[in-house]
């Protein structure tokens, strides 16, 4: 049997479970545990390297909210979550930004933290697997961005200045359905300034939550590709989440990348978290990207452990299938490279410079 293709993920929210389950940690990221991902999955399926999400979710008074429950039943329309202060937080993101070096320590001759290409080059050639920090939604940072500095020393490379709910720097699109992005106003001051100062560190800034007028504000003001980590394409699947067509130019002429977002209810027409997603409604909107963006600024963006996945999928050992089912449809051994894996290297290079 032959090793599987090596792939690169835009997004998995890995972090966030694994801080869930602190009473299991070390079985949770070494051996074989629910949820969508572990080490020894990983390895299985040809998982090279990724984002990981520092994602701190929304505080309520009761019980937290089940977004795949609320989600599962288009038509929808949730009210935006409050917004958080840094406080809040801040410590939240500095636990999960400590798990993900604590993974690098607990499997040093598997898993490596890096902070450049050629760290993520050299640790795909030793057989390890390459973990990027990344963070969704900024509200940890604070107003004065010092805090920036401190999580880009720890390695953050990768920042999305909003999720679904609105922060200090701008506005994050609402979980709804259908809908489009062009919901909202754009960057605050201070997101101007996170922009511009993401961009001085070599801080790839992630547009896959944000408001439309929010992406129009990043694209006149950074001088990096636009790249939205774990997005779709929205005349498929008319979702706030996903993309236009004009977006999807903006995108392609600066020379930037998206991540095809596994996440059903991002995937399907109707919007429904239907788990009987085939491959041909993801090939759909791979074809789709293809198209509008070019094949040298396409990839995977899985969201993993963050959403629901179609069964073909089921976990990260899924995606084998993926791309096989992609070279059934076409996709000859360049393209399928470009897709699992080049691309992504190809635009870290151009972001982080």
């Amino acid at each position: 049997m032959s090793a599987p293709l090596p792939f690169f993920d835009g997004h998995n929210d890995f972090l966030l479970r694994l801080m869930k389950s602190a009473a299991t940690r070390q079985e949770t990221w070494l051996g074989s545990s629910p949820g969508h991902m572990d080490l020894a999955r990983m390895k299985e399926a040809g998982f090279a390297g990724g984002l990981f999400a520092i994602f701190v979710p929304p505080v309520s008074d009761g019980p937290p909210p089940d977004f795949k429950t609320l989600m599962a039943d288009p038509p929808y329309h949730l009210p935006l979550p409050p917004q958080m202060g840094c406080a809040n937080a801040q410590p939240t993101a500095l636990e999960m930004a400590g798990l993900l070096h604590w993974m690098a320590r607990a499997a040093p001759e598997d898993f490596a933290l890096c902070r450049d290409t050629a760290q993520i080059r050299a640790a795909m050639e030793a057989g390890r697997i390459a973990g990027v920090m990344h963070m969704e939604g900024a509200e940890a940072i604070g107003p004065d961005l010092d805090a920036l500095y401190l999580f880009h020393d720890m390695g953050l490379r990768s920042l999305g200045p909003v999720w679904s709910r609105p922060t200090l720097f701008g506005h994050g699109v609402p979980m709804a359905f259908p809908g489009t992005p062009d919901t909202g106003p754009g960057l605050t001051d201070r997101g101007r300034a996170l922009v511009r100062l993401c961009n001085e560190l070599g801080i790839l800034i992630d547009l896959s939550h944000m408001n439309e007028a929010g992406f129009n504000d990043v694209a006149t003001l950074s001088d990096a590709p636009l790249v939205a980590t774990h997005s779709n394409a929205h005349a498929l699947c008319p979702s706030p989440r996903n993309l236009t067509d004009r977006q999807l130019h903006a995108i392609r002429d600066t020379g930037g990348m998206v991540g095809l977002n596994f996440a059903s209810f991002y995937l399907n027409a109707d919007g429904s978290a239907d788990p009987g997603t085939g491959w041909d409604v993801m090939l759909r909107h791979m074809d789709h990207l293809i198209e509008t963006l070019g094949e040298d600024h396409v990839g995977l963006g899985s969201d993993f452990d963050g959403c629901v996945l179609p069964d073909l999928i089921g976990d990260v050992t899924g995606v084998p299938a993926l791309l096989a089912a992609m070279a059934r449809h076409g996709y000859d051994v360049a393209l399928l490279a470009k897709l699992a894996r080049d691309n992504w290297l190809a635009c870290l290079d151009r972001t982080w410079r």
